[in-house]
C-alpha cells in the first residue's frame, strides 16, 4: 500500500516556531498551485493500491473545497483508492462548521487540528492566530459536520508551561470527542524568529522539566484511553494514524508539491522549496536524498520509535548485551521476545537507540 502526501505551502501568517516551507496565502497563487498538483498527480503511476492521503502543510484549509474536491477527484481517477484514510491539517481560526460539513462531505475522513494549546497565554507565546475557545469550537464543530476521526496537536516544554497548564490543556483535551493526539516538544529551529529571541531562549525548560511534561502527557492520555503508539503520537484503539506510520515502518509514500518529501521502493527524494518553480514546470523537479533509504538499520532505528518495538534478535550481539541495563533504568520492556521503549525510554529515544546501534 502506498500513501500520497500533498503540500500545501500556504499560510495567513507563519508561526514563529515554524521552518516547515510556505508562503503568503494568495488566492490566485493558490489557484495556480492546485493546478500544477493535478498536472502531477496525472504525470505519476503508482502500481499498488493507495490507501492514505495526506494534505499537510502550511495551512491546507485556507484551500477551498473545490480545490480540494478537484484534487480528491484526480486522485480517484488515477490511483487504486482502497478505504483511504483522507486527513487534511486544519487551523482552528477557521472555527467555521459549513467549511467543516463541505470538507466532510468533498471526502476527508480525518482532521488533524493544530489546536497546540488550550491556554490563551500559551496561544500567544507561540504566535497562534486563534483562541482557545476557538480549538473547542473547531472540535465540536467538526464532530458534528461528521467527522469521527479527529486529531488534535499539543506542544510541550514551552516556556512558562507548568504543570499545571499543561494539566488544564489536557484535561480539556480529553474531554472532546477526539480520537488521536499528537504531542511534540518546541525544537529550537535555526533561521525562526523564536531561534533568536531573548524571552523564549531565557525561559526554554531544561531537559528534566521537558521530560517531566513529556510524560505527565503520556500518563494522562493513558489513563484516559489513549494508547501510545510512536513517540510522539497517541490514538484509542483503531485510530492509529495509517499515513504516519508509512514514515515509521519504511513503507512507499509519494509527495507532491513545493517542498514535499517521497519514498518509492527505497529511494528518497524531495521537491525544491521553490513555488514558482512548482507551479511553472510541466512535472516537479525531484532532488534524490538516497537510493538506499530504509536499509536494515534505518528501519531498525525507525521501528524503535514505535510502540510496536523490534524483536531482540534484530540487534547485534554487542547491543543485546546492553538490554539488561536498559530495562533496569525503565528504558526498556522486554516480552515475548520483543523489546518496546517505556514511557521513560521515549523520552530520552535519541540516546537509548544511539546505545543500541552503537
Amino acid at each position: 500500500m502506498t500513501g500520497i502526501y500533498l503540500h500545501v505551502p500556504f499560510c495567513a501568517r507563519k508561526c514563529p516556531y515554524c521552518d516547515f516551507y510556505s508562503v503568503t496565502y494568495r488566492k490566485t497563487l493558490a489557484e495556480e498551485y492546485v493546478q500544477a498538483v493535478i498536472r502531477n498527480l496525472n504525470h505519476y503511476q503508482i502500481p499498488d493500491s493507495v490507501d492514505s492521503i495526506y494534505f499537510g502543510g502550511g495551512t491546507p484549509s485556507l484551500l477551498s473545497i473545490r480545490n480540494i474536491s478537484d484534487i480528491l477527484e484526480t486522485c480517484d481517477k488515477n490511483f487504486k483508492l482502497v478505504s483511504p484514510e483522507i486527513t487534511l491539517e486544519y487551523n482552528p481560526s477557521r472555527a467555521d462548521f459549513q467549511y467543516l460539513s463541505d470538507l466532510h462531505t468533498a471526502g476527508i475522513n480525518r482532521l488533524s487540528i493544530g489546536t497546540q494549546s488550550f491556554s490563551d497565554s500559551q496561544l500567544k507565546l507561540l504566535g497562534r492566530t486563534h483562541t482557545a475557545e476557538q480549538n473547542l469550537q473547531t472540535v465540536r464543530n467538526a464532530y458534528q459536520a461528521g467527522f469521527e476521526n479527529i486529531s488534535c496537536d499539543v506542544m510541550l516544554a514551552l516556556p512558562y508551561q507548568t504543570e499545571e497548564v499543561l494539566s488544564g490543556t489536557l484535561e480539556v483535551l480529553t474531554s472532546l470527542p477526539v480520537q488521536h493526539v499528537s504531542a511534540y516538544l518546541l525544537q529550537m529551529e535555526e533561521n525562526t524568529p523564536f531561534y533568536t529571541n531573548p524571552e523564549i531562549l531565557d525561559n526554554l525548560p531544561d531537559d528534566d522539566v521537558s521530560a517531566d511534561r513529556y510524560l505527565q502527557t503520556v500518563h494522562t492520555l493513558e489513563q484516559a484511553g489513549f494508547y501510545q503508539y510512536e513517540v510522539s503520537s497517541f490514538a484509542r484503539p483503531g485510530f492509529e494514524s495509517r499515513h504516519n506510520l508509512k514514515y515509521w515502518f519504511c513503507e512507499d509514500y509519494l509527495g507532491i508539491g513545493a517542498g514535499a518529501h517521497s519514498c518509492i521502493k527505497n529511494r528518497r527524494f524531495c521537491v525544491p522549496k521553490e513555488i514558482d518553480l512548482f507551479c511553472k514546470n510541466p512535472v516537479q523537479e525531484e532532488i534524490t536524498i538516497s537510493e538506499t533509504a530504509c536499509n536494515p538499520e534505518e528501519k531498525l532505528m525507525l521501528a524503535l520509535r514505535t510502540g510496536r518495538g523490534v524483536p531482540e534478535s534484530a540487534l547485534s550481539p554487542n547491543a543485546r548485551k546492553k538490554i539488561p541495563l536498559l530495562i533496569k533504568n525503565h528504558y526498556l520492556v522486554q516480552k515475548s521476545g520483543t523489546l518496546r521503549l517505556t514511557p521513560e525510554g521515549f523520552a530520552v529515544s535519541n540516546a537509548v537507540i544511539a546505545e543500541l546501534l552503537e
